[in-house]
C-alpha cells in the first residue's frame, strides 16, 4: 500500500503563493475530493450490505475497491442537522443545528448553516480546489447561506429538503437552481446530478478539484423513470418496486461518474466517499435497515447507522470491511489531510483523519466514544457499547454482539450504563440549544422502537 507522501509541505505552500492566485495550486499532484451522499437511504439496502434483491454494482465496486465501515454513522438522524456536521466536521449540535426546518415556504427564520462556520468547501477553495456541488442542500434559503457563498464554485440543485424527481416547476419556493437562477425543466434529477458531476470533472480534469454530489435519491417522493423500472417488473409491491428502480438509477448515476474517472485515469488520484445522511424511513418508503433497531428520526442505531464506504486506489486497503465505529464528521478533516491542507491551531473539530487508522496494522479505534442528541433522544456509542435513550429512558446494548439492540443489559452493567452517562453529560457541556423549533418527524422520542 502506497503511503500519502506525494505533496511535501514545501510544494503545497509555494502553490498556494505562486503567481496567478491559489489557482496555481492546481499544478500539484493532490488528490481530488469526490464526496457522495445518498439521500435515506437505509443500511440493509445496497448489495455491498448484504441486499440481493437490488442489484448496486457501480456502488458496491467502491466497497469492494475500498474500505466499508461497518459500524459508519452519521451525527444526526435526519437529514439537515447530518449534512451540517458533515460539512463542518463538528457535532452540529455545537452550533445549534440540531433539527430540519420545515418546507422551504415555512422555514424557521434565520435557519442555515451557521455563518461562523466554514464548509469543507470554503477550505478547499482557499487551497486552490476547484469545487463543484450538484444535488441537495437543505442548509438554508437565503443568499448568503446558499452553495455559491458557502464555497461552491459551481452549484446545481436544490434548497429544500425534499424535491420532485421529475418538475422543475413544482416547487415555488424551492426551485431548481443552477447557481442562483431558475432552472425552467430538468429529465429526472438522479440523472442530472450525476451529468453535472461528470461534466465538471471533465472541466476540471487537470485538478485538484472537490466535487459534492449529495442525491435526493431515494427520499420521497416516490418517483422514477420507466427505462429503471422496466428492471424491477418482478417486485410486486409498487412501492418497493419504485424504490428499487430509484436505488438502481442513482447506482447507474454512480457509475456514469466512476467511469468518467476511469477515463480520464485519475481512479488513483481520487479519494471517494459514500455514505447515507440517515437511516431509512421504511414505512414511506421501502427503505429497509435490517438487521438493525429503528428508522429515520430516531437514535436507534436504524436511524444512525449507515452505508459508509471510503476508497482511494494505491492508498488504502481494498476490499476490507472494517468494524471500527466512524462518523461522517471524519470526512472533512480526512480529505483535507489527503490535500495537504491544515486545520488551524485554533478550529475544534470533532472528527478526525481516518488515513493513519487505515494503514495496515493500525487497530486503533479512531474514537473513544460518539454521540447523538437529537431533542428529547440521545445515544452514546463506545467500543462495543450504546446507551439509547428515546426519551424515555436509558437503555444499554453491546451493539457487537446485540446488533438489533434488542437486549437492554443496564441492570446487568450499571457502572458501564453510568460511564457512558458521564460521557454523555461531558459531551453535552460544549453544545448549544437548537436555534430553531423542530419542524416535521423527530426530535421528541414519541416514535416506539420497531424491528
Amino acid at each position: 500500500m502506497k503511503t500519502n507522501l506525494r505533496i511535501l509541505p514545501l510544494v503545497f505552500f509555494q502553490a498556494i503563493l505562486a503567481p496567478g492566485g491559489t489557482r496555481a495550486a492546481e499544478t500539484t499532484n493532490r488528490p481530488n475530493i469526490l464526496l457522495i451522499v445518498a439521500d435515506d437511504l437505509g443500511y440493509g439496502e445496497l448489495g455491498c450490505q448484504g441486499n440481493p434483491q437490488i442489484p448496486t454494482p457501480h456502488i458496491d465496486s467502491l466497497a469492494a475497491n475500498g474500505v466499508r465501515f461497518t459500524s459508519g454513522y452519521v451525527s444526526g438522524p435526519y437529514c439537515s442537522p447530518t449534512r451540517a456536521g458533515l460539512l463542518t466536521g463538528k457535532y452540529q449540535q455545537r452550533f445549534g443545528h440540531e433539527f430540519n426546518p420545515g418546507p422551504a415556504g415555512r422555514a424557521m427564520e434565520g435557519f442555515g448553516l451557521s455563518l461562523k462556520e466554514k464548509t469543507i468547501a470554503e477550505r478547499l477553495k482557499e487551497a486552490g480546489y476547484a469545487t463543484g456541488m450538484f444535488g441537495k442542500w437543505h442548509l438554508g434559503y437565503k443568499p448568503e447561506f446558499t452553495p455559491p457563498k458557502r464555497g461552491f464554485d459551481e452549484y446545481f440543485g436544490f434548497l429544500g429538503g425534499a424535491h420532485s424527481y421529475l418538475d422543475a416547476l413544482s416547487d415555488g419556493p424551492n426551485p431548481i437552481l443552477r447557481g442562483s437562477q431558475r432552472v425552467p425543466t430538468i429529465d429526472y434529477t438522479t440523472d442530472a446530478f450525476g451529468r453535472e458531476a461528470v461534466s465538471f470533472i471533465e472541466k476540471h480534469r487537470d485538478g485538484p478539484w472537490f466535487v459534492y454530489l449529495p442525491f435526493n435519491a431515494v427520499h420521497a417522493p416516490l418517483q422514477a423513470l420507466d427505462k429503471y423500472r422496466e428492471r424491477f417488473t418482478s417486485i410486486p409491491d409498487k412501492k418497493r418496486a419504485t424504490f428499487a428502480a430509484m436505488l438502481s438509477a442513482m447506482d447507474d448515476a454512480v457509475g456514469s461518474v466512476l467511469a468518467k474517472l476511469r477515463e480520464l485515469k485519475l481512479e488513483e488520484n481520487t479519494l471517494i466517499f459514500f455514505i447515507s445522511d440517515n437511516g431509512g424511513p421504511t414505512a414511506q418508503t421501502t427503505s429497509g435497515n435490517a438487521p438493525l433497531s429503528g428508522f429515520k428520526a430516531q437514535v436507534w442505531e436504524g436511524g444512525i447507522r449507515v452505508p459508509w464506504i471510503v476508497r482511494w486506489k494505491g492508498h488504502i486497503p481494498e476490499g476490507k470491511a472494517d468494524a471500527r465505529p466512524v462518523i461522517q464528521l471524519d470526512i472533512l478533516p480526512t480529505a483535507l489531510a489527503a490535500a495537504g491542507v491544515k486545520i488551524p491551531d485554533d478550529t475544534k473539530l470533532d472528527g478526525v483523519n481516518l488515513l493513519p487508522f487505515l494503514k495496515e496494522g493500525n487497530t486503533d479505534s479512531p474514537h473513544k466514544a460518539l454521540f447523538w442528541r437529537f431533542g428529547r433522544q440521545r445515544a452514546v456509542r463506545s467500543g462495543d457499547w450504546k446507551l439509547t435513550d428515546m426519551g424515555q429512558g436509558a437503555k444499554l446494548f453491546n451493539v457487537t454482539k446485540d446488533i438489533g439492540e434488542k437486549n437492554d443489559l443496564s441492570a446487568k452493567e450499571p457502572e458501564k450504563l453510568k460511564e457512558l452517562e458521564a460521557a454523555y453529560e461531558e459531551w453535552n457541556k460544549l453544545n448549544i440549544a437548537p436555534k430553531w423549533e423542530a419542524r416535521g418527524r423527530g426530535g421528541g422520542g414519541k416514535n416506539k422502537k420497531a424491528a
